[in-house]
């Protein structure tokens, strides 16, 4: 398998509503605008210039929906789990355009998009997703596709290196996707029968089926009650901490 391009491109999906979606919770800035007529989605470098970047390109994607901010029926972000800035500037920037066009929000959780994507790729119904969340840390969680929509049988949570290894060799997964699998390499060992599955797929599609899927079931928010989902009560070390050995 390989990498999907990045860029933006239409692709046919019919949906009766106008759909905004943000995701900003790893490297890459991804977008999507979907429309009756389709779909029209982003995915290109992000990091220190999603912020800058985020509201231009929505005005693009827009423009090649043809439509404005007027017709968009609902803003989705993803929450999180993922990066701390990240996460924040995709909650303010939905929240302020809710607020702002009296819409409402549809919150979809980070790690889910990469289950999605895998899924459509065809890793199954049944995955778990290990996304690097840096020093020696996995935000993971399992998922079941029950043929209508996910059902977490493991919420999202923040695991340290060692004790999610260990964890699933006594509960093995059968299909684990996400970063830190190439983030942590041999240093995150699967058991034998589970498959790795390394590739991102089409995360913007994903992001916008994710979408759809919650304004189909209903799953509004208030502008006004949005939250991003952070695990990590502690976002960096002190100097004295980065200075200290590693723990044995």
């Amino acid at each position: 398998m390989s990498l999907p391009p990045a860029g933006r491109g239409p692709t046919p999906a019919p949906c009766a509503a106008r759909l905004v979606a943000i995701d900003t919770s790893t490297e890459r800035l991804v977008l999507a605008v979907g429309t009756p007529a389709g779909a029209y989605t982003c995915d290109e470098a992000g990091g220190p210039r999603a912020s800058a970047r985020l509201l231009p390109a929505l005005l693009e994607l827009l423009a090649e929906a043809g439509i404005g901010w007027a017709e968009v029926d609902a803003i989705a972000f993803a929450r999180g789990p993922g990066a701390f800035t990240g996460l924040r500037a995709a909650c303010a920037v939905a929240q302020g355009l809710a607020l702002g066009l009296g819409r409402p929000l549809l919150a979809i959780d980070s790690l889910q998009i990469v289950a999605d994507a895998a899924r459509a790729q065809g890793a199954g119904d049944a995955l778990a997703v290990a996304m690097d969340a840096r020093i020696d840390e996995v935000y993971a969680a399992r998922y079941r596709h029950d043929g209508r929509g996910w059902q977490a049988e493991q919420p999202p949570a923040l695991w340290p290196l060692a004790a999610l290894a260990a964890h699933w060799q006594a509960a093995p997964p059968a299909v684990v996707a996400g970063s830190a699998l190439a983030a942590y390499g041999e240093r995150l060992p699967l058991p034998p029968a589970c498959t790795r599955w390394p590739e991102p797929g089409d995360r913007a599609a994903a992001l916008l089926r994710l979408a759809r899927a919650a304004w189909a079931a209903g799953q509004r928010l208030d502008a006004a009650d949005a939250l991003p989902l952070y695990l990590r009560d502690k976002v960096a070390l002190t100097t004295a901490e980065r200075a200290a050995p590693a723990p044995r």
